[in-house]
C-alpha cells in the first residue's frame, strides 16, 4: 500500500533498526518505546486490520507468532516473560492500518493493560 508507513518501512524508504527478518515477517524497534524492549513485528504483505485475517493466513501468523519467540530469547527477555500485544481498529487502540504486534518486555507488566 503506498501511503502506508508499515509498508515503507519493510521497503526500505524509511529506515528501521531492524531486529528480525525472514520471507515473510519484518520486526523493528519502536521509535516511541513502553517498556525497556518494545519491537513491533509484521507481516510484509499489506493486512489492514487482524478482521482480514482469514485460513490463507494461518501460516503466516503462526510465522509472526514464532518470530516473536525467536525475537524474545534474542533480546534476553524470554526468561523472565513478555508480553504480545495487538490491538484492531480505532477504538482497540490501533493507530497504523498494517496489523502489527508489539512485543513488550524488560519490566514487570500489569494487569489490566489499559
Amino acid at each position: 500500500m503506498q501511503d502506508c508507513i508499515f509498508c515503507k518501512i519493510v521497503a526500505g524508504d524509511i529506515p528501521s533498526k531492524m531486529i528480525y527478518e525472514d520471507d515473510d515477517v519484518y520486526a523493528f524497534e519502536d521509535v516511541t518505546p513502553q517498556a525497556p524492549s518494545h519491537t513491533l513485528i509484521i507481516p510484509k504483505k499489506h493486512i489492514e486490520t487482524l478482521l482480514e485475517i482469514g485460513d490463507e493466513h494461518r501460516d503466516l501468523m503462526g510465522s509472526i507468532i514464532l518470530a516473536a519467540t525467536r525475537i524474545a530469547r534474542k533480546l534476553g527477555i524470554a526468561e523472565k516473560g513478555y508480553r504480545i500485544v495487538t490491538n484492531c481498529n480505532k477504538e482497540g487502540g490501533q493507530v497504523v492500518f498494517h496489523i502489527h504486534f508489539h512485543l513488550l518486555g524488560g519490566r514487570q507488566m500489569k494487569w489490566p493493560p489499559g
